[in-house]
Order: C-alpha cells, then sequence, then structure tokens
C-alpha cells in the first residue's frame, strides 16, 4: 500500500472502531444508572462502618455529565472486539500469511486480557478505596467530589485493562520481527519510566499506594513479555542456525 492508501485504511478503521463504541455507549448510558450504583458501593458500605461518608455534585451538569462519562468507559469496554479488530484488520495487508497468524493469536489473547485487566481494576478498586478513606481521623467525616471518585474509578479500571493489553503488542511486534528481546530488555528504564508517568496520570490523586497498586503489575507484565520475546528469539536463533548448517552441507 502507498501512503495514501494507509491513511484511507486509517480513517476506515478508525471510523467502524467509533461506530461500535457510539452504539455500546448507547446500552451504557442505559444501564449507566445501575454502573453508577455498583461504583458508589465502597462510599455506601465506608457510611454505614465509619459513619458520614457522601458523594457531592458541585455542579448543575455534574450528574449528566457522570452519565456520559460512564456510558462512554463502557462502550470502550464492551465494544473492545470490534476496535481490537480493527487494530488487527490494519496490520494484516502488510504482513505475510505466516504474521497473520501471529496477529490473529494477539487478537484472541487482546481481547480476553483486555477484559480480565478492566474486571483485575474493578476487583482492586473498592480496596483501594477503603485504604485511603483509613487515613481519615476518626473524628472527620467524608465527603467526596463525585466528578473526582468516578474519574479515579473509571480511569483506574481502563488503565489496568490497558496494562493487560500492552505487552501482547511488545510479544506481536517481536513475532513479525519488528522488535527484537534484547530491544525490550535495553529499554527497561524507559519503560519504567513510562509506567509510572501512565499511573499518574490514571490516578488523578497521584498517590504513592495506588500508583504502586497499578504500577507493579505492569512492570511484571512487561518483563513477562520480554521472557516470551527471548524464548522466540531464541529458538527463532536456533532454526536459523540449522538452516544455515544444512545449506553447509
Amino acid at each position: 500500500m502507498s501512503l495514501g492508501e494507509h491513511l484511507v485504511e486509517l480513517r476506515k478503521r478508525l471510523f467502524i472502531s467509533a461506530i461500535g463504541i457510539v452504539v455500546a455507549m448507547i446500552g451504557g448510558f442505559v444501564i449507566s444508572d445501575f454502573a453508577i450504583t455498583a461504583m458508589a458501593t465502597p462510599i455506601t458500605e465506608i457510611a454505614v462502618d465509619r459513619g458520614q461518608a457522601l458523594l457531592n455534585f458541585d455542579n448543575v451538569t455534574g450528574a449528566f455529565d457522570l452519565r456520559m462519562k460512564v456510558a462512554f468507559t463502557i462502550g470502550i469496554v464492551v465494544s473492545s472486539p470490534i476496535w481490537l479488530y480493527q487494530i488487527w484488520a490494519f496490520l494484516v495487508p502488510g504482513l505475510t500469511r505466516k504474521e497473520i497468524g501471529y496477529a490473529l493469536g494477539f487478537l484472541l489473547s487482546a481481547v480476553p486480557l483486555f477484559l480480565a485487566g478492566c474486571a483485575a481494576g474493578w476487583f482492586v478498586m473498592p480496596h483501594i478505596v477503603e485504604l485511603m478513606v483509613g487515613f481519615t481521623p476518626a473524628d472527620a467525616s467524608n465527603f467526596f467530589n463525585a466528578g473526582i471518585y468516578f474519574d479515579f474509578v473509571l480511569k483506574l479500571v481502563l488503565a489496568v485493562g490497558i496494562a493487560f493489553v500492552v505487552p501482547v503488542f511488545l510479544v506481536l511486534l517481536n513475532f513479525v520481527g519488528v522488535l527484537s528481546a534484547a530491544t525490550i530488555i535495553k529499554s527497561w528504564r524507559v519503560a519504567i519510566l513510562v509506567i509510572a508517568l501512565f499511573c499518574a496520570i490514571a490516578t488523578p490523586a497521584a498517590d504513592v499506594v495506588s500508583m504502586f497498586i497499578l504500577a507493579i503489575p505492569m512492570i511484571l507484565l512487561y518483563f513477562a513479555a520480554y521472557g516470551v520475546a527471548f524464548l522466540h528469539d531464541r529458538r527463532a536463533a536456533r532454526r536459523q542456525l540449522a538452516f544455515e548448517a544444512e545449506l553447509a552441507l
């Protein structure tokens, strides 16, 4: 493909992804009330255990804005098979038959990993909230800004979901010969810095505990991707040596 054809293909894939997200977002808006209630459960439990704890909307449009954010996040999660497939489909024209198999393996692993990451973020969220609120003095009440609280929850879920997928991208690039295992491990300092910055953005309060809870699994997954890439490169090197030995005979 020429550069112009690649841009047309990219526009097509982005358009299909956007349609999938919008359709899923409509369904997300319908169930947003249930989702908001579920996300507010840790606050409800804190109110029972510690006394007064309330979510506060500090502007007229706050509740509507929140519903739109929740609907958009649900749209991203539910439509993940569509936009992840579009990423794969965009890469397909430039790949050989064997490399297309690698891309298909990426798709089949990326979708469940993204959903598993979102589920993991949802699972740890109440524990993070409980831990942070635990520092509140005994004679104080908790009044949470609803916008900040729900932003934290939504970004946490998406951040962990993305964190689970990024190592799959690294392995895919390694399998198609774009990125070697040596390059992955050589950039480990930069990767850790990027992960730290990413976690700081994903946690609006930028508290150290939340950042570490997000950063540690991301770092482990990064090194796990290196391990898979290292095994693949070593296997490929052995095949190359065997091939050269046959040619020498």
